[in-house]
């Protein structure tokens, strides 16, 4: 029986969705279930790792690992890694994870396969699905001559189920010497907002172009991603243009979202922009050009003025949501 190493994230004091689908992955597989949890935020969360599966939970509960620095996490989850006995290694294709593992990977000659959208374990044999040149086509990748193996998921591919919250796990804190940094963080500026990150987002709320300016934007977008629950995210035109920041931008150089819903209001729909979203299961297109690209991929279009259309469709579900 396989041994998997899940590397966990959290985010406002939560256990991240993306972790959940991989803990819950591989506990499936009737396999044990290792979890690497770093930082403050692993105190109140452990229970969180057991109650999804994990068997054993490796952590430390340093503030050093609050901020990621590659200098500090590689040495440590290497070094986990190779001590916890497992083969495989589990991961969110977070921009963390993506900036953390290929160092890991050097480091302990390991396999690697970043974006994943499909995985499977079969007979001992692991295959992971990506998509290749802006998702017009995909992969299956499989792993040979290498004893760990990495795979980095894309958020919202696996099924999460009510947690278990009889289960129990061993917990250890393991101990490490800080070593002397190159880099050090003075200062991060966060946004204010407690909405899920957009990788994390189960709905998504997409403007672009077609909103016309900054104001309008968040006039429109901003009550029906409050009423919905959903995250706002942006195309990279409205990103450059200055109206929201770049951790909003969808798209092959932003995030790549996957959410069950993803409604994109003056979007027309570039290939970059379709790059980052394709993935969403149902996609709604709200735009005044029935010939724009994004009704290609859509599920429903709806061709008219966004500007009568949205606060219409806001009260609409306000109204249904209330019951």
């Amino acid at each position: 029986m396989s041994k998997f190493f899940v590397f966990v994230e959290f985010q406002n004091n939560k256990l991240k969705r993306s972790s959940q689908e991989l803990l819950q992955f591989a506990a499936q597989q009737g396999s044990q279930v290792v979890a690497l949890a770093l930082g403050s935020q692993v105190a109140t969360n452990k229970a969180q790792l057991a109650h999804n599966g994990a068997t054993e939970i490796v952590f430390s509960g340093s503030s050093d690992f609050d901020q990621y620095n590659p200098e500090l996490f590689v040495g440590p989850v290497a070094e986990q890694i190779e001590k916890s006995g497992a083969t495989i290694v589990l991961a969110s294709a977070s921009s963390l994870a993506k900036d953390l593992f290929p160092r890991v990977a050097a480091k302990i000659s390991a396999g690697l396969v970043s974006d994943g959208t499909h995985l499977s374990f079969d007979a001992e044999a692991l295959k992971v699905r990506k998509p290749l040149y802006s998702g017009k086509c995909f992969a299956e990748a499989h792993f040979e001559n290498c004893k760990y193996k990495i795979v980095l998921m894309r958020a919202n591919q696996l099924p999460v189920a009510a947690a278990d919250t009889t289960k129990i796990a061993t917990e250890t804190e393991f101990n490490y010497t800080k070593p002397s940094l190159k880099t050090l963080i003075k200062q991060i500026v966060k946004g204010t907002s407690e909405k899920l990150d957009l990788t994390e987002a189960n709905i998504i709320v997409s403007g672009g172009r077609g909103l016309k300016d900054a104001d309008q934007f968040n006039k429109l977008l901003a009550p029906l991603a409050d009423a919905l629950g959903a995250t706002l995210g942006a195309t990279r035109a409205i990103v450059d243009a200055g109206w929201v920041s770049h951790s909003m931008q969808v798209g092959q150089t932003g995030k790549t979202v996957a959410p069950s819903l993803y409604i994109a209001v003056g979007v027309s729909g570039a290939i970059q922009h379709l790059a980052g979203m394709s993935g969403s299961k149902v996609i709604v297109a709200i735009n005044s050009d029935a010939n724009a690209p994004i009704f290609q991929k859509a599920t429903y279009g709806i061709v008219g003025d966004a500007f009568e259309i949205i606060p219409k469709l806001t009260e609409e579900f306000k109204k249904a949501l209330q019951h």
